[in-house]
């Protein structure tokens, strides 16, 4: 977020009820699966909240090419819902496997926010 948004603001960990973390199609960047979100009753995906600007929204809409904005309802980790907007990839969503690389950011990313 910082490369993408520097004016963002982290706020808090959140999960996402009912989706599961998936990895589909196939990236040239990262040369493997890339994340998304799945409907999958009964699941959870934990993440992280940042708060942003309007035109960080624009932004981000221009760099998560192949992905659609979404909006969703998370829960803080004091159970209280909050409007978030996430990004899920629009198109095939054939799972594949992350390159080893991709998934060290996401496991970084998770590090970071203490999410285990």
């Amino acid at each position: 977020m910082r490369e993408r948004c520097p004016d963002s603001l982290p706020k808090y960990v959140a999960t996402l009820p009912n989706y599961k973390r998936a990895f589909s199609g196939w990236s040239r960047t990262w040369h493997g699966g890339t994340a998304t979100i799945k409907p999958f009753r009964g699941e959870k995906v934990h993440g992280a909240i940042y708060e942003v600007s309007d035109a960080c929204l624009k932004q981000l809409d221009k760099y998560e090419v192949g992905y659609i904005r979404f909006n969703v309802t998370v829960f803080d980790e004091d159970n209280q819902p909050h409007q978030a907007v996430t990004y899920i990839k629009s198109g095939n969503l054939d799972e594949s496997l992350p390159s080893k690389e991709y998934a060290a950011v996401i496991k970084q990313g998770y590090r970071d926010w203490g999410i285990g």
